[in-house]
């Protein structure tokens, strides 16, 4: 499905608000929610703050939702990935398992950016650092992904070799030995590196299908 069919699609999911005020960001909801700000130029100029706000850990039902806000009052909901219509173009949110991966605004004619993270959210720390910490900030991304490069080496040989164990994919096409043979203990530690990793990515908004993905993720919705 191409882009814009996409983004239809998600368009159709999209509920009417219910008035009620954004919550203040809190400290303990570093690693649940996400909030994210867009300004804007509304009818006749005015200026206007729209802002997405996302709870990772989803509903009573376990439903990721985004919520749509104009200067403080919600204005509309959507489960992930969501296409929010807001002035001069459209507000795009899709999650990992790991966080938002997306979350830009489009305009019509195709240029895009992307929200600026309110400054109390993780992401929001994670862009000061970025600002204020700019090497460091690198070699903490460049870190992330020499991890999740090794994990995914080590990691993969061994998960095929579980799978063509299966006595079905057995039969159809053999079975594999892995040539990388880990202990449980570091097998588990290479899992908690890699959620680690990709955590942090996510907080960049960073995401790539191969490192980010695996086994391990699929888009929220």
């Amino acid at each position: 499905m191409s882009s814009e069919g996409r983004r239809r699609r998600a368009a159709r999911k999209v509920k009417p608000g219910d008035g009620h005020a954004l919550q203040r960001y809190r400290w303990w909801q570093l690693f649940s929610r996400s909030l994210f700000h867009l300004r804007l130029r509304g009818i006749g100029g005015a200026p206007e703050t729209w802002t997405i706000d996302v709870r990772l850990g989803g509903d009573s039902d376990g439903e990721v939702w985004a919520k749509l806000y104009r200067d403080g009052v919600n204005q509309a909901r959507s489960k992930l990935p969501a296409a929010f219509d807001v002035p001069g173009g459209t507000i795009e949110v899709h999650a990992s398992s790991f966080g938002l991966k997306r979350c830009h605004y489009v305009t019509y004619d195709g240029a895009e950016r992307q929200l600026a993270p309110d400054p109390a959210s993780a992401e929001g720390l994670r862009a000061r650092l970025d600002r204020d910490r700019p090497v460091l900030s690198r070699s903490i991304g460049t870190v992330s992904v020499v991890l999740l490069v090794v994990a995914l080496v080590l990691g993969v040989p061994q998960l095929v070799e579980q799978v063509t164990h299966i006595p079905p994919v057995a039969d159809a096409i053999g079975t594999f030995v892995s040539p990388v043979q880990l202990p449980a203990w570091m097998n588990i530690s290479l899992l908690v590196v890699t959620l680690l990793a990709s955590t942090e990515r996510a907080l960049r908004l960073r995401y790539n299908w191969i490192l980010d993905g695996g086994i391990f993720d699929g888009d929220v919705g």
